[in-house]
């Protein structure tokens, strides 16, 4: 519905304006509206952030394991490549961090809420995307997290960079794919519990990807195993994606122990959340550091093998 006002001047004209917009200038509309702003924007801060649960010295922790997973001497130099471009590869494992403070799209690259598609295995999610966006259209993927597709894309263009000599292209991209493959290695970037709300746990998420890894990663007994050839990228970061969240319950379930008879998250509740979790947590950044080197090989061996720089 619209209204008529007459606006007076140099000449007279007629002008419809909608009735929302003759709103405005009644007593205390402005106020209103200006108070409505603020309170969706005090719910949104409220909304647990979806970022990756990984901190940075976990990615690169995984990323200097996994150089050493990578077979030696073979006379392309493959493993001198990665060797010789160590520093870089530290330095850009951490750029799809950067990119979620850029761009809010970049969040959904870094999970998966498997519970949003049944029970485990969760049987009924297509692996193939296309298939998947079929059965579920795309805008509900999106929603839900794309981590695995994220990862066989991220793989085809290691292996395109590779095949076509694009090397400083083949660097970044080598770097960008070690930090998806870690975050499938991440329980809580499996599911929609990622920050503990829904098991009134906020903030697990953080004390065991970042926090423990910050206070005792020194003594992390690592042990990758060596790099494979994955005949599937994206059914390997799937597969990677449903072991991280078979664990989820033992390490809430080690959070909740911890947290007995502490008023904070003191050294005493991470001391004893380390001695019931460390195990899981160092079994999924070895077997992180495992799954990228093997990615690596997998784009490497998929490019024709070809002689690399270094």
């Amino acid at each position: 519905m619209s209204t008529c006002i007459q606006i007076r001047g140099k000449e007279s004209l007629k002008v419809h304006v909608s009735e929302w917009m003759l709103d405005l200038w009644r007593p205390g509309y402005l106020f209103k509206l200006a108070l409505a702003f603020v309170v969706l924007g005090c719910l949104w801060a409220l909304l647990p952030p979806r970022a990756a649960a990984w901190g940075r010295n976990g990615h690169r922790l995984v990323v200097n394991k996994a150089i050493e997973t990578l077979p030696e001497r073979l006379p392309q130099g493959f493993r001198e490549f990665f060797e010789a471009n160590r520093g870089f590869l530290l330095q850009h494992v951490t750029d799809p961090l950067d990119a979620i403070s850029k761009t809010s799209a970049e969040r959904r690259n870094h999970f998966i809420l498997l519970e949003k598609y049944g029970r485990f295995p969760f049987e009924a999610l297509p692996r193939e995307y296309k298939s998947a966006v079929v059965k579920f259209t795309k805008p509900k993927l999106d929603a839900n997290g794309l981590l695995p597709w994220q990862i066989g894309v991220y793989s085809k263009k290691l292996t395109e960079a590779l095949k076509d000599g694009k090397w400083e292209e083949a660097k970044l991209d080598a770097a960008i794919l070690a930090n998806y493959v870690a975050e499938a290695h991440d329980p809580f970037n499996t599911t929609d519990n990622f920050d503990g709300r829904l098991s009134g746990q906020p903030g697990v998420n953080e004390r065991f990807g970042t926090a423990l890894i910050d206070r005792y990663s020194s003594f992390f007994p690592m042990r990758p195993n060596d790099a494979i050839f994955i005949n599937d990228p994206t059914d390997r970061a799937f597969e990677a994606c449903l072991s991280s969240h078979s664990w989820l319950e033992n390490i809430l379930l080690a959070d909740r122990h911890a947290r007995h008879g502490e008023n904070s998250f003191n050294d005493e509740y991470y001391d004893r959340f380390y001695n019931q979790a460390a195990a899981i947590l160092i079994r999924q950044l070895s077997d992180a550091a495992t799954d990228v080197g093997s990615f690596w090989f997998t784009a490497w061996k998929n490019a024709g093998s070809p002689q690399l720089p270094h």
